[in-house]
């Protein structure tokens, strides 16, 4: 078996840029260089509006976002009309748009005073110009007009994991394990590409909502305004005020502010917990004791007799057991209290696509009996690819 997806070329290196070297004023937002891409897969390059092109036709680098004016992105979206709005948080609004070119758009408008200022801004344009991955969102472009900063990427329609996963309007059919063990492994693809550039990137912001989803349930990470780059050399870890979502930080985080590779493994954990038991990460509306997802699946992960409690109530049995017991050991080895005793992200990759291939079946990807019979690759050869690492008999510390 391969151990790793078709990684698209390599990553240029980023070294020169992160959220605490790159400028902070206004006027010295990224310039625009490169071509418009296509949404349908994430892998080809579209063009954009003549203007766009007349613009840009002295940079031929299409891995560059380009520019937009704010004129452009207010036609787009219909000036901004309520009805084209898709989502919207701290951070600011995302509206459905269409380009010039008909290219179909996701575009977030910041609110620079919410969870995500200019600072943010300027990092995820020069991440997503830099980073390339069929499990990373395509940044098409930005705007920044003023006290105005948007981004253009491409549309997801399949809206965010959290949407399918929890709060679900009556009659909706609920995601597969099949489909979970997908979506799993696809981010962690992502995250792999991530910690594996040169020098690598700390996610720091790995969460269910944050995991957009296109017609095929092929997952996509977005949201890079709290990427950081990672220790390079004889460092540890990078020290940096604490910023994540509550529920998903890892305590050696949240309590030290020193961030490692390993802060988004324990993230990592936390959302395989999400798509095991449809529960959210915290969930106010739990009676205490039950709010913090990991805090309640504590004496779950530690008696593999218990393991089938804990599971999603829709999946209605509808899971291979012996699968189910591989992915609650290989959550909490990622939820480990002590850093250094989780995985690394290869591991993960390795035994998350094993998972997905033991699921494979007849049945569609969203519903059905998915009954995990035993495929390629071997057993054997799961052992050997991850290194001789027990995911059935392991310890777990909390």
């Amino acid at each position: 078996m391969s151990c790793f997806s078709c990684m698209s070329p390599r990553p240029k290196n980023v070294r020169e840029y992160d959220e605490d070297m790159v400028p902070r004023s206004n006027s010295s937002a990224v310039h625009a260089r490169g071509e418009s891409s296509d949404s349908g897969s994430g892998n080809g390059r579209k063009e954009g509006s003549s203007k766009g092109k007349s613009r840009e036709s002295n940079n031929q680098n299409s891995d560059v976002a380009r520019s937009f004016t704010f004129k452009e992105l207010a036609t787009a979206t219909q000036n901004f009309k309520e009805t084209n709005l898709i989502g919207e948080g701290g951070f600011g609004c995302v509206y459905k748009g269409r380009l010039d070119s008909g290219l179909i758009v996701a575009i977030k408008q910041l609110n620079l005073e919410g969870l995500q200022g200019n600072q943010e801004f300027i990092v995820e344009v020069l991440m997503l110009s830099l980073l390339h991955h069929k499990n990373l969102v395509n940044l098409i472009g930005y705007c920044t007009h003023g006290d105005q900063r948007l981004l253009v990427y491409e549309f997801m329609p399949m809206g965010s994991l959290e949407n399918h996963l929890f709060d679900l309007e009556p009659g909706t059919e609920p995601l597969s394990w099949r489909t979970r063990l997908k979506i799993a492994a696809g981010a962690a693809h992502g995250l792999e590409y991530l910690h594996k550039a040169n020098p690598p990137v700390i996610y720091r912001d790995l969460k269910s909502s944050n995991i957009l989803l296109d017609n095929e349930f092929n997952p996509k990470l977005s949201d890079f305004g709290l990427a950081k780059l990672g220790p390079v050399g004889d460092n540890t870890h990078v020290s940096t005020r604490v910023m994540g979502s509550y529920g998903y930080c890892a305590p050696e985080y949240a309590m030290t502010g020193k961030l490692t590779l390993k802060s988004d493994i324990y993230s990592m954990g936390v959302v395989l917990l999400e798509l095991i038991t449809g529960r959210k990460a915290y969930d106010t509306s739990k009676k205490p004791g039950e709010q913090n997802l990991v805090v309640w699946s504590s004496p779950f992960l530690k008696d593999r007799r218990k393991y089938v409690h804990m599971v999603d109530p829709s999946l209605h049995g509808q899971f291979s057991a012996r699968c189910l017991h591989h992915a609650v050991a290989i959550t909490a080895m990622c939820l480990q209290e002590q850093a250094n005793f989780r995985p690394m992200i290869s591991d993960i990759v390795t035994a998350l696509d094993y998972l997905v291939a033991q699921a494979q079946s007849s049945g569609p990807h969203r519903g059905g009996s998915h009954t995990g019979k035993k495929t390629s690759p071997s057993e054997e050869e799961f052992n050997g690819n991850t290194r001789k690492r027990s995911f059935e008999n392991i310890s777990v510390t909390f």
